[in-house]
């Protein structure tokens, strides 16, 4: 593998095109290899904090009634400032990354911006924090942080399902079901974006409406269909399947990254949360 550098932003769509389907882990890594991170804002997107103080009561809280921390997972949780976030609000916090320099990174926030992620009720404290290099789709780092499957009791997804090709998405959701504790413990967060961007357009990040998130969820591992203009094919009789996820909330943020916004600060993006059917 040749390592990339200096990668102009605006080639990276030439550059995904060598790493479609099973390569996407090596094409990430690549980038990190190379320090192209044009997705990489610095903090954490406001809305998954606010989404933390305003609706822990839909989520539950970082303690569970037996008084053991709960944990939460970021997949692709990129320089892992989501990861710290969670911590900060008394969570177990398992950052995964394909990337062993993105790991590398993670650790570096970590150490060298603590100050930044302020344990945020003292009687509660600090989670620990855990960074990971591995495959999301593959036990194998379960395995090494000694969780098992289903163990997450949140799982929090903004920029994962933007950056797998769509032919993905039903092994993404399928995956979903299998870390998610048991509802109505287990919460899957989704910060659904971009929404606004052209389906048509090539990615990554590739358009992820609501209504994709909606059709994959309650249909982990099934094949979605999508239209000549890119956009989900919604049958209103299609039933659930048993192994769908319920979502239970979805509301536009207040605040968001201003990749999220369109013209005079609009907000395109949502939050979902996501739960097992009882």
């Amino acid at each position: 593998m040749t390592t990339p550098t200096n990668i102009d932003p605006k080639d990276l769509q030439a550059y995904w095109a060598k790493y479609q389907d099973d390569k996407y882990v090596e094409g990430w890594a690549s980038l990190w290899d190379s320090d192209t991170v044009p997705w990489d804002h610095g903090f954490p997107n406001p809305a998954l904090e606010d989404t933390l103080v305003q609706r822990a009561d839909t989520i539950g809280g970082p303690i569970a009634q037996d008084g053991q921390r709960r944990k939460a997972l970021v997949p692709g949780c990129g320089r892992g400032v989501d990861v710290l976030l969670l911590a900060s609000f008394g969570y177990d916090a398992y950052g995964l990354e394909c990337s062993a320099t993105a790991v590398d990174a993670c650790k570096k926030e970590e150490k060298e911006n603590q100050s930044r992620y302020r344990v945020r009720d003292e009687k509660v404290g600090k989670g620990k924090v855990t960074f990971v290099h591995g495959d999301f789709f593959d036990d194998t780092w379960l395995k090494e942080i000694g969780v098992p499957r289903n163990g997450f009791d949140v799982i929090y997804d903004y920029t994962f399902f933007c950056a797998l090709n769509p032919e993905l998405r039903p092994k993404w959701a399928l995956r979903h079901t299998e870390l998610l504790s048991p509802s109505p413990a287990g919460n899957l967060i989704c910060l659904e974006s971009p929404r606004h961007k052209n389906p048509l357009a090539p990615g990554p990040p590739f358009a992820s409406p609501s209504e994709a998130y909606i059709e994959h969820l309650t249909h982990p591992g099934e094949k979605v269909s999508y239209n000549d203009k890119g956009l989900v094919d919604v049958d209103p009789l299609r039933e659930p399947s048993e192994t769908g996820l319920e979502r239970v909330a979805h509301w536009q943020p207040e605040r968001t990254h201003t990749v999220g916004q369109g013209e005079n600060g609009v907000i395109h993006d949502r939050v979902s949360i996501w739960r097992r059917r009882d």
